[in-house]
This record gives C-alpha cells, structure tokens and sequence, in this order.
C-alpha cells in the first residue's frame, strides 16, 4: 500500500542500510504488516549477512528443479526477467523474495552477478516497487547509488516517505541545511531525516542538530549500538530484536536504541497516514 525510501547523497556512510534494517525488524515484530524490503545495491552482502547466514553454493536440481536457496539468491535477476515479459501478478514477487519472518517479513537481495547485467536490472526496479505495493502493506527500498540519477528519481518521486540519511558531520549538516533552500524534496512533508549512527555524546547530538537546521520535529537518529552491529555480522538481528523488546530496566545501555528505533518507525507510519489523508 505504502512506498517508504531510504535515500543518501552520494557514497557516504551513513548507516542506512542498517537503519532499513533496524526499522524493517522492528515494525515486523511489533505491527501486523506484510512488509518487502528492496535492496538495490549491487553484491552488496549487509542486507544478507544481517539475516541468514553465508551459505555454501550447492548444485542441487532435484526432481523440480533449481532449490528453493538457488532461486532465492537471483531473485532479483530471475523477476526482473518476469516483470519484463508483462507476465506477472504482485503476488509473484514473493516467490523471488527470502523470508525473515512469515507472512510479516521479506526482503528481495542484492543482485550479485556481473555489473553490465545489473545496469539493465536496474532499470526495473520502480516497476518492480509498484507491483510490490499492491501485495505488501508497506515497501521499503534501501537505495544505492548505483541505481543510477534517473532510476533514483523516479523511486523517489512515487514514494509516499522519504527518509534522507546523512552522517553525523557538521559538514554534512551544512550541506543539508543548504541543498534544502533550493530542493522540494527536502522541503517536502513526506521528507524526515535521520542521523545515521549516532552518537548522544557528540555536540552535533538531535537537538542541536534541529535546532541549527530550524527542523519543527527533533531529527530522528539511530544511534551506533554494539550489540546490532555485531548481529548485522552474525545474522541474528531478529534474535537480537526479540530479545531487546523484553528489557525491563531503563538504564541498560541498548534502550537508547530501541527507543530511537521505534521513533523512527512511529514517525515514518505517521507520516504515511498523513499523506494518505491530505490525497483523500
């Protein structure tokens, strides 16, 4: 039903690939939403190492063919060739899709093949996107730069949320508080930005950082957290998730995150019924 795009200015690192998965897992455990997480990065393995564990390729075709692992890690290769032949129902992409948690949870890889092939993949990613939106309550697209300023845009512009992530620079900061004077986007009530991983103790900590870009709401963040980095590496996130969601005492040190976590989801969910009532 609803588009929700993670999008970065250029190569910088700014955790969003992270925050895309922090706030998939998340809104999985705690929403009854049919979610489809879209990675369009090109043999990029964080999405993959966050959630399953490193595989050794096998060559099993048995008696139905390719198994089910094999056709899972090209399925962004093997719909894409479905979608262009115009042969193709929504409900379809699941078949292409891993699944992290059933009937909540799925995410369409990474392509991990030759980088010629992925410049004509590429391309159909927002027909891919739409077609998902009508099978899944929520899309979330983590964007690469590697899809290329065209594709980019046309992603972002069907787009019900946009999430701009940035680094916690002041350079950064700078730049955003500039780029937004002459960008609609930027200006755009479907626009929240969030501060990659973030550290409260630094002076560019959310107040100032609102403060000093006249923001109405406090940027949301995502603050580094040990705990879920290790995960990332380890394919334990929702482990992890499950875990957290039982912490009783306010003083443990991965609260911060959570809470972060469930602003940011809270304040994407808002922002996508806003929207839905200001097109009624």
């Amino acid at each position: 039903m609803a588009v929700v795009s993670f999008w970065s200015k250029g190569k910088k690192e700014t955790g969003q690939t992270s925050a895309v998965i922090a706030v998939a897992t998340h809104m999985a455990i705690e929403h009854n939403y049919k979610i489809l997480v879209i990675s369009t990065s090109v043999k990029e393995d964080t999405m993959g190492n966050a959630f399953w564990e490193k595989e050794r390729k096998k060559r099993n075709l048995g008696l139905f063919g390719p198994n089910t692992n094999a056709v899972m890690q090209n399925g962004i290769e093997g719909l894409n060739r479905i979608v262009r032949s115009n042969k193709v129902s929504p409900d379809i992409i699941t078949n292409y899709a891993r699944t992290v948690f059933k009937d909540r949870l799925e995410v369409l890889l990474s392509y991990r093949g030759e980088e010629q092939v992925y410049k004509e993949i590429r391309s159909s990613y927002p027909a891919i996107i739409e077609l998902a939106k009508k099978y899944y309550d929520l899309v979330i697209v983590d964007i690469d730069y590697n899809v290329g300023e065209d594709v980019e845009k046309e992603i972002l512009h069907n787009s019900d949320v946009i999430v701009v992530t940035m680094p916690q620079r002041f350079s950064s900061i700078d730049q955003y508080k500039e780029a937004k004077k002459n960008n609609q986007m930027l200006q755009s009530p479907k626009t929240l930005l969030l501060v990659g991983r973030y550290d409260k103790f630094s002076k560019y900590n959310a107040k100032n950082i609102t403060r000093y870009l006249k923001e109405k709401n406090e940027v949301n963040t995502i603050p580094y957290n040990t705990l879920f980095f290790e995960a990332c590496e380890e394919a334990s996130v929702t482990d992890l998730f499950l875990r957290l969601r039982r912490i009783s005492d306010e003083t443990d040190r991965n609260v911060l995150f959570l809470k972060e976590v469930k602003r940011l989801s809270d304040n994407i969910l808002y922002r996508i019924q806003d929207i839905q009532m200001r097109k009624q």
